[in-house]
């Protein structure tokens, strides 16, 4: 396969032009400083649909997947983090004013 090297300047520049070459089947490689970064490559075309349940057998999911996550757990994937603090902070604050009295 024939492959060409350019800068990224002239990438940028000729970029629409490049995708023609690669289109027909060559190669780009951008560099920077003469150092390769990227390449440009043609898409390769797919294998064909894959049959289904080919895998039947193989793969398995368990019982509770379908589970409500713990709090803890949903509140850091909800990005709730002092959901998580809270609690601790409350029993804290009861504990010092049991203390206080």
């Amino acid at each position: 396969m024939w492959w060409m090297v350019v800068n990224i300047h002239e990438a940028k520049t000729n970029f629409s032009k490049l995708l023609q070459r690669v289109a027909l089947g060559e190669e780009v490689i951008i560099a920077k400083a003469g150092v390769p970064v990227a390449k440009l490559v043609p898409v390769s075309e797919t294998q064909g649909k894959r049959p289904l349940g080919f895998l039947k057998g193989e793969i398995w999911m368990a019982e509770d997947f379908d589970a409500p996550l713990p709090p803890d757990i949903l509140a850091g994937f909800l990005g709730e983090e002092d959901a998580i603090k809270q609690p601790v902070m409350k029993a804290q604050r009861t504990k010092a004013k049991r203390k206080k009295a």
